[in-house]
C-alpha cells in the first residue's frame, strides 16, 4: 500500500501478510481522497476509521494533516501494526483501539467530521454501521460517513444516504446528517 498524499506521499508500507484484511486499493483510495479534499480542510477535522485493518485510511488522513484520527479494529495484529507504523513515521495524530466496532460505537460519545468504515465484505447487514452512527449522533452536522462495501450491496435506501461511487468490485456509499443534530 502506498501513501498518495501529504507529508508521507509516495511512501510504501508493507503490512504483514498474516493480517485478516483487504486494504482499499490505491486507485479507489485516490478517488475517495479527491472527493474528500473538495469537502474538507484535512488539518481541521477529526476522523474515525472503523475496521481499520492495515491503517491505510488512517495513515493517509494523518499524512494529510488530520490532527485527530481514531483507528478501531478488533484484531490485535492490525492494531499493533498501526501503532508501530504510526510511531515509525511520527504520525502522532493516530490513536488506536482494539475493540469490536459495534461495541466501540455503543460507548463512543465524540462527534467526528469524517467516519470511514471498511467492514469485511461478507459482513451481514453493513447498513448497521450507518444506523449505529446516526443513532449515537456521532457525525457532526457537516460531516460525512463513508462505508466501503462490495459493489453488489446496495445501501441507497438507507436513511441519511447521499450518494455512492463504484470502483470495480468496491463501492463507497456516502451518508450525511439530514436532520438537525440533537445537542
Amino acid at each position: 500500500m502506498r501513501i498518495i498524499g501529504g507529508k508521507l506521499k509516495s511512501i510504501r508500507l508493507q503490512a504483514p501478510k498474516n493480517l485478516p484484511v483487504r486494504p482499499t486499493t490505491d486507485i479507489s483510495k485516490e478517488s475517495l481522497f479527491n472527493i474528500l479534499f473538495n469537502r474538507f480542510n484535512f488539518d481541521e477535522i477529526s476522523a474515525l476509521d472503523l475496521f481499520a485493518g492495515t491503517g491505510n485510511i488512517s495513515f493517509e488522513l494523518a499524512s494529510r494533516g488530520c490532527p485527530a484520527v481514531t483507528s478501531v479494529d478488533k484484531f490485535p495484529g492490525c492494531v499493533e501494526y498501526i501503532k508501530r507504523t504510526a510511531a515509525q513515521h511520527q504520525l502522532t495524530a493516530i490513536k488506536t483501539y482494539k475493540a469490536d466496532v459495534f461495541k466501540y460505537l455503543d460507548l463512543e460519545n465524540v462527534q467526528y467530521d469524517l467516519i470511514f468504515a471498511d467492514p469485511p465484505y461478507d459482513m451481514p447487514n453493513p447498513e448497521r454501521i450507518a444506523e449505529k452512527v446516526f443513532e449515537r449522533n456521532l457525525l457532526k452536522t457537516d460531516g460525512l460517513l463513508v462505508i466501503e462495501h462490495a459493489s453488489q450491496v446496495n445501501l441507497e435506501n438507507q436513511p441519511n444516504f447521499s450518494w455512492a461511487r463504484k470502483y470495480g468490485q468496491s463501492t463507497f456509499s456516502f451518508f450525511e446528517v439530514t436532520e438537525p443534530i440533537k445537542e
